[in-house]
């Protein structure tokens, strides 16, 4: 992984399309992520929103905790697309 600056200079915003409650954190931070791989799910309406990672990739870090209310387009975690 590349040094902590330079992460969060690559990093790119993965947000809530929908508000709800933050459900589960599927993905752990730092591991290898494929495009379309379920990050996280936001529970809304009794129904269960996966969040998907935009590229292949890893989260650099969560903004939020399992059981916390989201915002649509709250921030969620940052992620590094692969090179």
């Amino acid at each position: 992984m590349p040094d902590p600056d330079q992460r969060q200079a690559d990093a790119v915003p993965i947000v809530a399309e929908t508000a709800g409650t933050l459900w589960k954190i599927i993905a752990a931070p730092g591991a290898a992520q494929a495009r379309d791989a379920t990050l996280v799910i936001i529970e809304s309406m009794k129904m269960e929103i996966p969040v998907e990672a935009p590229a292949d990739g890893y989260v650099v870090e969560y903004r939020v905790t399992e059981g916390e209310l989201v915002e649509e387009g709250q921030v969620l975690a940052l992620y590094i697309p692969a090179d």
